[in-house]
C-alpha cells in the first residue's frame, strides 16, 4: 500500500492526541481500528462500533505489550474478531 496524502482529519486526530497527551496514531493503527469498527458495525450493530473502539483503546492501555502499542492493539483486535458472529 502506497503512502497517502495527509488530510485535515489526520491533522485533527494528531491535535486530539496532543491534547490528550498520547502518541498520535500510526497509519497501521488507524487502519486496524477502522477495519475493526467496520466489522463491528456490519457484523454486530452500527451503534456499537464507537463503543467497541473505546473498549479496544482501554484494553490497549491496560494490557501493554513488550512489542509496544501496535502489538497490543493487534492482540486486542484479535479478541474482538473472535467474538464477531459468522456472516450470514
Amino acid at each position: 500500500m502506497g503512502a497517502r496524502e495527509r488530510t485535515k482529519a489526520d491533522d485533527w486526530l494528531d491535535a486530539l492526541a496532543r491534547e490528550l497527551d498520547v502518541a498520535a496514531l500510526s497509519a497501521r493503527e488507524t487502519g486496524e481500528i477502522l477495519r475493526a469498527a467496520r466489522d463491528v458495525a456490519h457484523g454486530v450493530e452500527r451503534r456499537l462500533a464507537p463503543l467497541a473502539s473505546f473498549l479496544l483503546g482501554t484494553a490497549v492501555a491496560h494490557q501493554p505489550s513488550e512489542g509496544g502499542r501496535e502489538e497490543s492493539l493487534h492482540a486486542v483486535v484479535g479478541k474482538l474478531r473472535a467474538l464477531l458472529p459468522e456472516p450470514e
